[in-house]
């Protein structure tokens, strides 16, 4: 069994794809794919977001302000207020983009400083989003005791010692499907070097569709082709690596419980 442990199942065009949620999430399961971690981008969509998945035993929720959505000053209160939900098992997305916005670093900062704060009360672990930003995030999660709640870098894009010093801060490295793309030479070798112990899989859908699905529009059960393409990558079997990232999964999000009730 799998987990995509990075989706937008609230942001999916069921339209488009010609079916319902329960449909996406039937396909998935039916290529082992066991839970789901659906993401939160902002808190004004967060209630919504939660009401389309409450009833899903095998989905649980993140929330937070993704660093592209924070325009004003992140609401901490109401942060905490919203997180303190028993469906939300993480703190989320959060972190720094510089690659689209140049005129919001500071409101990015100063958001992403306040989530690690709010994860280390609530003691619930980050989902960081990072792009062009290594060392800034690096030192506003040292500097906040991100260590403390612990975390994933997900659709992890950046180069070695920036994953490096995340993992030696305990965190975990996410792979999407991009991993799976021609031009992904360099983060193939990224991944070759993140250990066995600290690597989640994901898909980001309904973004970033993995090679052979390459533009359609990305659904969870797309998890399994990222899982085989990076067990390849690595040199381990298929079952292993998926053994060994639900296990991750389940290590990292420990307020989710395993469907048969085993601990990790």
């Amino acid at each position: 069994m799998i987990v995509d442990s990075h989706c937008h199942l609230d942001r999916l065009d069921f339209e488009k794809l010609g079916l319902s949620l329960e449909e996406v999430l039937s396909n998935a399961r039916q290529k082992q794919v066991e839970h789901f971690l659906c993401v939160s981008v902002t808190l004004d969509q967060f209630p919504s977001m939660l009401e389309k998945i409450a009833h899903f035993d095998d989905v649980s929720a993140s929330c937070g302000v993704h660093p592209l959505d924070q325009k004003d000053k992140l609401d901490v209160e109401r942060l905490v207020q919203l997180a303190s939900n028993d469906k939300v098992v993480a703190i989320g997305e959060t972190g720094l983009d510089y690659y689209y916005s140049k005129d919001t670093h500071q409101v990015q900062q100063e958001s992403f400083a306040g989530h690690i704060d709010v994860a280390n009360q609530l003691q619930k672990p980050l989902i960081i989003h990072t792009r062009d930003a290594k060392a800034d995030t690096i030192d506003i999660m040292r500097a906040h005791n991100a260590q403390n709640c612990g975390g994933v870098l997900h659709c992890f894009t950046e180069d070695w010692p920036m994953a490096k010093q995340a993992l030696d801060l305990g965190f975990y490295i996410s792979i999407s499907g991009i991993v799976t793309f021609k031009n992904a030479t360099a983060l193939q070798e990224v991944v070759k070097q993140i250990p066995m112990d600290r690597l989640l899989i994901e898909t980001d859908s309904p973004y970033l569709a993995p090679v052979p699905h390459r533009g359609k529009t990305n659904q969870p059960a797309y998890v399994q082709d990222v899982a085989y393409y990076i067990a390849d990558l690595k040199g381990v079997s298929y079952k292993a690596l998926a053994e060994q990232t639900t296990n991750n999964f389940y290590s990292l999000f420990n307020l989710v419980k395993r469907q048969d009730g085993s601990t990790t």
